[in-house]
């Protein structure tokens, strides 16, 4: 008997429902609104929080890219150009610029565990929250000493070594297979718009107010964004209270059951060659992306001429590009897996590798260039066509083991850290007299390094869940999950039904 819509019949629509009226807004969850009312699905609101998350988690480790090269430099002053404030060599920017990856590096893996056991969205949160607040402090501890400057900021980067393993947890909880490239390149772009931001924003600051502006500005934004994640944020949709009970159906019925993982095998994780080719290509692709993320503005003021505010527009060009074509890659990535055009598999190898080799070309292209517009444009697609890897290896972990993806990124994260320690004191070592021949052997490095990522994930990828982990029991709990366990699970929530269209068998 069929229940019209708008009666209230006090119990939750059927796992069999039918289509509500304005089929034409009806997405596959059943809720009869179009997407752009983001507000109206939770998975959606966990989406665009975390694109905010991660605006910050990036904006706060960049802005200190264009506030040591304000630091450092000459200023205008009344009376003509003031010497720079802070004396330092090369290597100690080097140091300084890599400061926070030696944080960074020692809570990926920890991340993983402990989100898996406290909640990805509480460490997520949490992490960017003290790191912001630890921001706020920079300016006087730089003012003191270097040592200071380079502690705060290792400190930073533990608390925010966290961020991504931690989410993964989250979207292990939020994201239907078949949405997974398009609502984390959403997320995941939120670092690309923070990089744009807080280089063209640090450059601004730093030129008009002065450099401690950088660390205070980009610092209370954090704060501000904390707050809104404690409020609107939960682990899964079993625990949001807002949630529609038409998308619990849903997530429910694509994700399964949401438990605690107590056990990880990490013996299999390390004897797989599909955990290694993601290591490899994490490691491959953030070579690149830390040596320009901490190198760019100085390349642009000292070797290409722009100056202060210039360079850190520029800089921040490239990374726009990435945001863009985020969405794009996404999008493509999920359609052709709905269409079933490609397996997993070959969708992440595609992604990846067509990423990582057309960054190699551009990067050894940058390397023989001559003229400033063509080294940015060179630099602007070598840094934009990595978001297509984004939607080849970055998802990977949760194509392999779901149950473990969290500390699976933080596996790979470990390594991908590597770059963001050794690339910037490398290039400290390497460009001492700034000259286009010492850079152009910077570029020749990450060009090397992104080809042998590309060969190494097409042969080792896999986009099938390993037969480690799958798990017996996990499949018979999944069996559980039928109409009845649905409805109780809303009905506890006294929850009522009004102008809810639903068929009942």
């Amino acid at each position: 008997m069929a229940a019209a819509a708008g009666e209230d019949s006090g119990q939750a629509p059927s796992l069999a429902s039918g289509a509500p009226a304005h089929d034409s807004l009806l997405l596959d969850d059943g809720i009869c609104f179009p997407k752009w009312m983001f507000w109206k699905r939770r998975r959606y609101v966990v989406t665009l929080m975390a694109f905010f998350g991660f605006l910050n988690v990036f904006a706060l480790r960049v802005n200190v890219s264009v506030g040591v090269t304000a630091m450092v430099s000459n200023r205008p002053g009344p009376n003509g150009t003031i010497g720079p404030e802070f004396n330092w060599d090369s290597k100690m920017q080097g140091l300084a610029l890599g400061a926070y990856f030696y944080g960074y590096i020692t809570t990926q893996i920890l991340g993983g565990w402990l989100a898996a056991r406290v909640g990805g969205h509480r460490l997520f949160g949490f992490g960017v929250g003290i790191t912001a607040a630890l921001t706020l402090l920079t300016p006087l501890l730089a003012r003191i000493s270097i040592y200071l400057f380079v502690a705060i900021r290792i400190i930073e980067g533990i608390f925010e070594g966290v961020s991504y393993p931690s989410m993964h947890d989250v979207w292990a909880h939020w994201t239907p297979p078949l949405e997974r490239s398009r609502l984390t390149t959403v997320a995941y772009s939120g670092s690309y718009i923070g990089i744009v931001i807080a280089m063209t924003g640090s450059g601004i600051l730093a030129a008009n107010v002065g450099w401690p502006s950088v660390f205070y500005v980009f610092g209370a934004i954090g704060v501000v964004w904390y707050i809104g994640w404690l409020m609107l944020v939960n682990r899964g949709p079993t625990e949001d209270k807002y949630i529609d009970p038409r998308e619990l159906k849903y997530l429910l019925s694509h994700l399964g059951p949401q438990k605690k993982v107590t056990k990880h095998p990490w013996g299999h994780f390390f004897r797989s060659p599909a955990v290694w080719a993601i290591i490899v290509a994490n490691f491959s692709l953030n070579w690149g992306f830390y040596t320009l993320m901490t190198q760019l503005p100085m390349f642009m003021k000292d070797t290409l001429g722009f100056d202060l505010e210039q360079a850190g527009f520029l800089s921040a060009l490239p990374y726009l590009i990435v945001a863009i074509t985020m969405q794009i890659s996404g999008q493509i990535a999920d359609w052709i897996l709905i269409k079933n055009i490609l397996t997993t598999t070959q969708v992440r190898k595609l992604f990846c590798c067509f990423a990582f080799i057309s960054q190699s070309f551009f990067m050894l292209l940058t390397a023989f260039v001559t003229s400033p517009a063509s080294a940015v444009a060179c630099l602007s697609f070598a840094v934009g066509m990595g978001s297509f890897a984004e939607s080849g290896f970055f998802v990977n972990h949760l194509d392999l083991a779901p149950q473990h993806a969290s500390v699976l990124m933080g596996i790979g994260n470990t390594a991908g850290t590597l770059p963001g320690i050794i690339s910037p004191t490398l290039t400290g070592y390497i460009v001492t007299n700034k000259t286009p021949e010492e850079w152009r052997i910077v570029f020749y490095i990450a060009s090397g390094v992104y080809f042998g990522g590309a060969i190494f994930y097409s042969i080792f990828a896999s986009g099938e869940r390993q037969k480690w982990a799958e798990d017996v029991e996990e499949e018979r709990e999944e069996e559980k999950y039928t109409e009845e366990s649905y409805i109780n699970i809303v009905s506890k929530r006294g929850r009522s039904y009004t102008n809810t269209a639903y068929v009942v068998d």
